[in-house]
This record gives C-alpha cells, structure tokens and sequence, in this order.
C-alpha cells in the first residue's frame, strides 16, 4: 500500500508559492516583448530583415544561459544561478526599452541578448527547484510550474495587445514589466534554500555517496565523497550512459519542438497556410496558449492516477491528431479549433518528462539539467529550423516533422514508467506527521 504525501511545513509552501510566482512573471514579460515587437521595429524604423538580426540576439543569449546553467547550478546551487538569471531578466528587459525609446537598434539587441540569457539561466535552475520540490512534497508540481509560465504568456499577451491599442509607449511598458519580474525575483531568491543541485567534494573523499538529511527532501547535496559522475561538463555527460534517460530526452525532444513549432509559427500558419487574416492569426496563437496553460493546471490527477507514461503517450497522441487537423484540414475554421488539441497535447510533455529525468535522489540535479538543456534547445533550435524547410514545401507541409516526431515519442512513453520501489519522494525522518 502506497504511502500518503508528506504533509507541506510552511518554508516548503513558501518555496513553491515563489516558483509559481517568477514563472508567472517570466511568462508575463516574455509575452509582453513578443506583443510589442511590431511597436519595436517601428520605433527602430528597421526592415524585416534587419528586425531579424535584432531578434538574434534573444537566440544567442536564451542558448548561452540554457548550456550554462546546469554546470553553474552543479557548483553554486540553484539560488545564486536564480538570482543571476533575474537580475539579467530585469537588466535586459530595461535596456530593450532604453534602445526602444531611444530607437537605438543596437541596444534592443543587447538586451535581448542579456534577457534571453537570464531566461536560460533562470528555467533550467528552475525545473532542478521544482523536481526538488516534486520529490519532497510526493505530488505533481512541474506540470503547474510550467502552467504559471503559460498563464504568465495569456496575462502578457493581453496585457501587451491592451497597451497597443491605447498607444501606451513601450519603454515606459517593459519597464513597468521590469520592475514586477524584479519585486517577484526578491521573493523569490528569499524563499528559495541555499545549495539545492549544488554538488560537492569531500577532502576526505571515504564514505561513497551518503545523502545529507536536507537532500533527501530537495535531491541536492551529498557528502562522504565524489558524487557519481564528478562535476562540471564531465557529470552533465555522463549520466546520458544511462539508456532510460536517453529515451526520456528524446521524448522531451519531441515534445519541446511541437510546443516551440506552434509558438513560432502558429500565427504565421493560420495567416498563410489557410488564408485568415493577421487578427485570427492571433487569437488562434491565444487559443494555442489557453489550452497550454488548462492542460498544464489540470493534468496533476492524471498523472496521479494513470501514471506519466500513459499520460504522455495519449498527450503525444493528441497533439499529433491537432497537427494533423492543422496541415491537412482544408477548412480554417476546423484547423483553427484544432490548435486546442495541439496545445493540450503539447502541454505536459516537457514538465513530465523533467519530473521523470529526476525521479529518486542520486544525480538527480544533474539529470534534470541535462533533460531541460536538451529540451530548451530543441525548444529555441528546432522550430526556426522550419523555416529553411518551408522554404521549399510550404509551411503547412513543413510541419509534418512534428507530426513525426510526436508519433515516436508516443512509441517510447514506455520510458517515463517509474522503476520497480521508486517513489515521488523519499521521506525523511525529520519530515512531518502524514496525513
């Protein structure tokens, strides 16, 4: 008979409120950049084209602090690497809208340089907090730490779209952002343990691979020796020796380019591939988001029940059949109400997945690490990718590699089933009373 999840003390909801908090706010001023962009290139006075070069910068940053983060969280532990990412959050969101005001092209693209490396930084740290957090509290967390994320994107999207319509400057717009994702970044880093994912060595170096009391609850620290695998690149590539986890990032892989592909070029999709205007693009990349953020709320009681193989297996299934609706329907209207079930397929893929990678204790920092760097890169790799295809069949045609890869993802699900005695969390002595 299973055990009851440990009861929450008050520091650990505390934690967990802070994540929900920083991924709402990260989510809010990510949408809130991509709903100004049109009011940006306008102010800049710069071609598509150079609009395009601009943009890079988001690209070059989001990689360097996605390939990053796992090595620093490994040595400094997730709180500094937090604090690290939102600080550049802030600082890039502020200079974005300096270069904007002062239509200084130059400047937007450093700061999006500095804002996407403060979102890598942040997220990988973030997904190595909330597994932590997963196993200690034995019950679903991820899939609501992203959702924050989703909602955070629906706020800013909205927020974003009201603000055009009133003409509301956007320096003055992502500088208010700024200042909200800086008072969540405070209380958040206050909430947030020292040394979760931090590995360290034992001058000593005897004893193997004993758990310290507080990782057993946050899966971070050991003591009594090298932990397997030793640290910095060499431990982010040695735990891809197991052949599960392999499976498990490329099951991330395929669904972190399904929910990227749609980010990308939803909008895009709907106004070229079937012919709707630029406000229906819109608002089907809103529905997309909606469905995001519903599937990711809800999806906690059945992973509780069915299991996370068998939820990603039908999520696979079910994003596949929105795509398929989307490339092949001829009809508008029908690709459009599909997109909810691309979005709903879409939605717990990558969280499950994370949870998965860092099921039990040992290692568990530097697998999650490693799944989250592989999803995120084929999050912001993969899809642009698309569009050097579509370039010769057509973006609708393009997007029949995603249909293919949800299709294997769906086939090695068998992956995510939790090993024979594994448990969510490993309870400590000094835990609470159960309920």
């Amino acid at each position: 008979m299973n055990n009851p999840p440990p009861v929450m003390d008050s520091a650990t909801r505390r934690r967990r409120a802070a994540l929900f908090l920083f991924m709402l706010a990260t989510g809010v001023s990510m949408a809130s950049w991509v709903a100004r962009t049109p009011a940006v290139r306008d102010a800049l006075e710069v071609s598509t084209g150079a609009m395009g070069l601009v943009l890079f910068g988001l690209s070059i940053g989001s990689m360097a602090g996605v390939l990053a983060s796992g090595g620093l969280v490994r040595r400094h532990g997730g709180r500094l690497v937090i604090t690290v990412g939102a600080g550049l959050l802030v600082a890039g969101l502020l200079v974005i809208a300096g270069g904007a005001a002062l239509e200084v092209s130059g400047g937007v693209f450093g700061g999006l340089a500095l804002f996407g490396a403060g979102m890598g930084l942040a997220e990988v740290a973030f997904n190595i907090e909330g597994a932590a957090v997963e196993r200690a509290v034995g019950r679903p967390v991820l899939p609501v730490l992203h959702g924050c994320f989703s909602l955070g994107t629906v706020v800013g999207a909205l927020l974003g779209m009201g603000s055009t319509a009133v003409r509301f400057p956007v320096g003055w717009h992502l500088a208010a952002v700024a200042l909200a994702v800086a008072a969540a970044g405070v209380w958040t880093v206050r909430a947030v343990p020292a040394g979760t994912g931090r590995e360290e060595r034992d001058a000593e170096g005897a004893g193997g691979a004993e758990s310290r009391g507080g990782e057993r609850a946050g899966g971070a620290e050991s003591r009594g020796g090298k932990r397997a695998g030793g640290g910095g690149w060499r431990a982010q590539m040695a735990v891809w020796r197991d052949r599960r986890l392999v499976l498990i990032g490329l099951i991330v892989l395929a669904m972190a380019f399904a929910e990227g592909s749609a980010n990308d070029w939803l909008p895009l999709l709907m106004v070229d591939g079937h012919g709707t205007g630029a406000t229906a693009g819109s608002l089907t990349f809103m529905l997309f988001a909606v469905a995001m953020t519903t599937g990711r709320f809800t999806g906690g009681p059945l992973l509780v029940r069915y299991g996370p193989a068998a939820v990603v297996r039908v999520s696979a299934v079910v994003a596949a059949a929105g795509v398929a609706l989307v490339v092949f329907s001829s009809s508008a209207l029908l690709a459009g109400a599909a997109v909810v079930l691309w979005g709903l397929g879409a939605s717990l893929g990558f969280p499950v997945t994370i949870s998965a990678a860092g099921e039990g204790v040992r290692d568990a920092s530097a697998r999650v690490a490693a799944v989250s760097t592989a999803g995120y890169a084929a999050f912001l790799v993969g899809p642009p990718s698309l569009g050097f295809l579509a370039d010769h069949v057509g973006l609708r045609n393009a997007m029949v590699v995603v249909l293919v890869l949800l299709g294997g993802a769906a086939l090695i699900t068998g992956a995510l089933r939790r090993r024979p005695g594994a448990q969510m969390a490993e309870v400590p002595s000094s835990q609470p009373d159960l309920v």
